[in-house]
């Protein structure tokens, strides 16, 4: 019968084995570590640069309500160049996230493809076809292949 007090004796085979076993797992949790910490580095990076590219789109948006702050009434040069540098500035942040891979998702025809597509009104319009698209509300993106945000979209009905 065995008693807690009593020494056990390890073969030197099974302690070796043992040993090795834990030099291994040592060795492991290392090289993860290292690996996390590679990983860690490469995150940050990405995010500051992601940061930079994002502080410019800041720096265009300062500089239009600058100038509207110091000119409260525009010249009507500054408001026909207004829609033209709004699109400047959304083609930017369009641009910073196509690198990460975010894009727009493209609209098929006139009947929403509820995969992509969310309806969030309905108006009446006698003259299309029930579940015809009569206005984008907002523009969907996805992320690689998956949905990030569904466009939005009214649809028509008959009554």
């Amino acid at each position: 019968m065995n008693h807690p007090t009593e020494n056990h004796l390890i073969s030197s085979e099974i302690l070796d084995r043992i040993l090795n076993k834990i030099g291994t797992l040592l060795k492991q949790e290392v090289s993860l570590k290292q690996t996390l910490r590679e990983q860690d580095s490469q995150n940050q990076a990405a995010n500051e640069e992601l940061f930079l590219e994002l502080l410019e789109v800041v720096d265009a948006l300062d500089f239009l309500m600058e100038y509207m702050a110091n000119n409260p009434d525009p010249s009507p040069q500054f408001i026909q160049r207004l829609p033209k540098s709004v699109g400047s500035i959304q083609k930017k942040l369009l641009n910073i996230l196509g690198k990460r891979q975010v894009t727009p998702i493209e609209l098929e025809g006139n009947q929403p493809d509820f995969e992509v597509c969310k309806v969030v009104d309905r108006e009446i319009k006698p003259d299309l076809s029930p579940q015809t698209i009569t206005k984008v509300v907002r523009q969907g993106f996805r992320v690689n292949d998956k949905v990030l945000r569904p466009i939005e979209v009214i649809t028509s009905k008959l009554e």
